[in-house]
Order: C-alpha cells, then structure tokens, then sequence
C-alpha cells in the first residue's frame, strides 16, 4: 500500500468516526450538543481537522442525512416481501417508516428537519435520497396515479411525515399509530 493509498484511508475513517460521533452525540444529547468544539474533543482531533472534512454543522448533518437515507431505504426494502403489492405492501412500508422515525429521533430531524444542504426533488439530489424515494415508489407502482406515480408517492410520504411529526411533538397520541396508518392506507388504497 501507498502512502498516498494510507493517507485516503486515514482520512476516509476519521471522515466516517466524525460522522458517527455526531450521530452518536445527537442521538444521545440532541442536536443543540453537537458543536465542533464537542466533536473535536470527542474524537481527539482539533477544530481545524474537522474543517478540513466539513465547512460546518450543516455539512456534518448533511453526511449523517445520507447515512440516515441509505437506511431508511434498506429499512422500507425489507419490510416488502417479494411480491408484495397494494395495501399490504404500503401498510409493511407506513409501519416501517414510522417505527424507522420513532428508533432513530435525531437521525429523522438530521433527515428531514435540519438544515442539512441535501437538495431534495431535484437534478442535483444524491443517490441516497432518490434511492428512498424509489423504495416507496416500486412498491406502490400499481396503485399510483398513472400519469403522475411521483405526485402520488410524494404526498403519501408527505403523510406519513406529518404524522411521525405530530406524533414526536405531542400533537398526536403515540398510541394510536397503528389506526392512523390504518387509516391512511385505507385512504390511498380503497378497497
């Protein structure tokens, strides 16, 4: 190996240890505790070491949002059985959704409530991101609107967002998740 080769990998792992340190220190303190001044500490490298990974907080959430994203589409992935279709299969990925939101707090709002720099809906979108949003609309193909598959993905999403939302907040009883979703599936799916 390189030294060049080591240099890359140095720098990919403490890449990857910045990340997972955030991860660590949001999910455990919330957000407001990541500082780079925390980080720096936590990871036994100085400020300017992590500026030289990340120009600030928001790119630091940003690489924790993509983690996020890559697991939420393996999560969704995996709650749809092979050849699992139409209700049943948008049931397996509402439950899958909100119970992915309810594990992971801090991981959700690096995801969809930060300032996390991710385009989201646009050319520029990354990988991870459309690959979560595939993993809602493969499924569901069938049942969309069939001019606009994307429109009616988008606002399921949109739903299942708003009631992980509400529910984190207070606004909506935790308890009654599952009828909610009922509901929903019900609602995007007739019988």
């Amino acid at each position: 190996m390189s030294v060049r080769e080591r240099k890359e990998r140095e720098r990919a792992n403490r890449h990857q240890l910045i990340v997972s340190t955030a991860r660590e220190l949001a999910e455990t303190h919330g957000w407001d505790a990541v500082t780079t001044r925390r980080l720096a500490e936590q990871i036994e490298y100085s400020q300017p070491v992590l500026y030289s990974h990340f120009r600030g907080k928001d790119e630091i959430v940003g690489a924790v949002a993509l983690e996020g994203f890559a697991e939420l589409t393996a999560s969704l992935r995996a709650a749809v059985q092979e050849g699992t279709a139409g209700r049943e299969a948008m049931a397996a990925l509402a439950r899958a959704y909100t119970d992915f939101a309810a594990h992971n707090p801090a991981l959700y709002d690096a995801m969809f409530s930060l300032d996390n720099g991710l385009p989201f809906a646009d050319e520029a979108t990354p990988a991870p991101l459309r690959e979560a949003f595939q993993s809602l609309l493969d499924p569901l193909a069938d049942h969309t609107h069939p001019d606009e598959p994307g429109l009616f993905v988008e606002t399921f999403w949109a739903a299942l967002h708003g009631l992980v939302t509400l529910t984190r907040a207070g606004r909506l009883p935790a308890d009654r998740v599952p009828d909610r979703l009922t509901l929903l599936v019900n609602r995007f799916v007739p019988r």
